[in-house]
């Protein structure tokens, strides 16, 4: 059963950046599928980039260009580094896993795992 814990949120001005880190314990990310999702306030949950386990996916309009997913060598941590933030990121970060989804999948009832989340807040 892995568990997922987030960290790396935090409040920065339009325009920061944050890094934010997803570690693994109890089994290895290069297993699964991996997702970040952001819940913004009044908001359900909603994809912002997936890793797929084999394949790069592409990355939604709204943060092409700004963020991006990766694992580290070791595969036991997911990131996502965010530059050119804005105020519409603001929200609660998840990271997500799934042994077995649909590639590339945003969606969440695709994911299994999640972690606790991470608040991100941008002002203007």
């Amino acid at each position: 059963q892995v568990k997922l814990v987030e960290s790396g949120g935090g409040s920065v001005q339009a325009g920061g950046s944050l890094r934010l880190s997803c570690a693994a314990s109890g089994d290895t990310i290069s297993r699964f599928h991996m997702a970040w999702f952001r819940q913004a306030p009044g908001k359900e949950r909603a994809g912002v980039v997936a890793l797929d386990r084999v394949r790069s996916c592409t990355y939604p309009d709204s943060v092409a260009g700004r963020f991006t997913i990766y694992k580290d060598y070791s595969k036991t941590t997911l990131y996502l580094q965010m530059n050119t933030l804005k105020p519409d990121d603001t929200g609660m970060y998840y990271c997500a896993a799934a042994l077995s989804s649909p590639d590339c999948s945003l969606n969440e009832v695709d994911y299994t795992h999640w972690g606790q989340g991470t608040q991100v807040t941008v002002s203007a």
